[in-house]
Parts: C-alpha cells; structure tokens; sequence
C-alpha cells in the first residue's frame, strides 16, 4: 500500500472516532465547552511537539515568516474553529445524535474541499463533469450514511408520579 493511503486512511479512522470521543468527553465532563479546552491540549502537544519532532527529523528551519506561516496559521485556525462549531453542533442537540453530525461534518468537508480547488484553479484546467456527479453523490451517502447508522434508543420520560389524579367524572 502506497503510505499516502495508509495515512489519509489513518486520518479518516481518527477523525471518524473524533465525534464519539468528543462525546464520551461531554458526558463524562458534564460540559460542551471543557471538552474543547482538552481537545486544545491535545492539539497543542501532538501538533506543535509533532511539529517540531518533524522539523528537526527533516533539518527544518524553525522559521515561520512569509506566506507558508501565514498560510499554515490560517490553515490551524479553521482547524480550531471546525473543532468549536463541532462543539456547537454536539452541543445545541447533537449529542443526542452525533451519528446524523459526523457524516454531515466529514461528507461536507470533502465537499469543500473540491469545490475550493475548483474555484482556485479557475478556468486554468478543464472540469470534468464527473466532479458535479461526485458532489451530489457525496450528498446522497451522507444521507443514507446518517439514515442508517444504529442510533441510541432515546431517553425515556420521566417516571410517572405516585400521585393519583382524580376527574371531576368520578366525584
């Protein structure tokens, strides 16, 4: 196997496992936002201890400066800011379906993705069609992939009460 795959397929299997994870986190924690804060830490220690592991086993420069910083500082921020709107997503009632929130999360970004580099090579390259196909065949799987994937029985309600009501009928 080519390492390319290997790694973009470890990726998926992370990033697949992210959304449960996130949401073991919020249970334990009691908390959307904590979780957050964990997942900055984690952030912090794989990526820039990583990162820096990675520099210094190539002979890397430590130099961040020009284009290649900013664009890796843009890059970590909509990293950061998919993670919080994940959180929000969980938290304004996506725990009780996370299942339905990550094929949405990870279908849309594939989705994005291509039609950014759409857009960024213009006219330069000729398209082909089959991208538009890939499009909305993407759309369709994250709905059967949403649709079908077992979900958690639903809290049940509230146990009744032991009190007895009484209508006015039996009076």
């Amino acid at each position: 196997m080519k390492w390319p795959v290997f790694f973009a397929l470890a990726t998926a299997v992370c990033w697949g496992m992210y959304g449960p994870a996130l949401g073991k986190s919020r249970a334990a924690l009691h908390s959307p936002f904590t979780p957050y804060v964990a997942i900055g830490l984690a952030y912090l220690f794989w990526g820039v201890g990583g990162g820096v592991l990675g520099m210094m086993y190539n002979g890397d420069t430590f130099s961040l400066s020009g284009p290649g910083g900013v664009w890796g500082f843009i890059a970590g921020t909509l990293g950061a800011w998919g993670a919080f709107t994940l959180t929000l997503a969980m938290y304004s009632g996506g725990m009780a379906m996370p299942n339905i929130v990550m094929p949405v999360v990870f279908g849309g970004a594939v989705t994005v993705s291509a039609l950014v580099s759409l857009y960024s090579v213009g006219d330069k390259v000729p398209i082909n069609p089959m991208l538009y196909v890939g499009v909305v065949g993407m759309f369709i799987c994250i709905v059967i992939v949403a649709y079908f994937t077992p979900h958690a029985a639903p809290h049940g309600k509230a146990p009744a009460s032991d009190s007895v009501e009484v209508s006015a009928e039996s009076e």
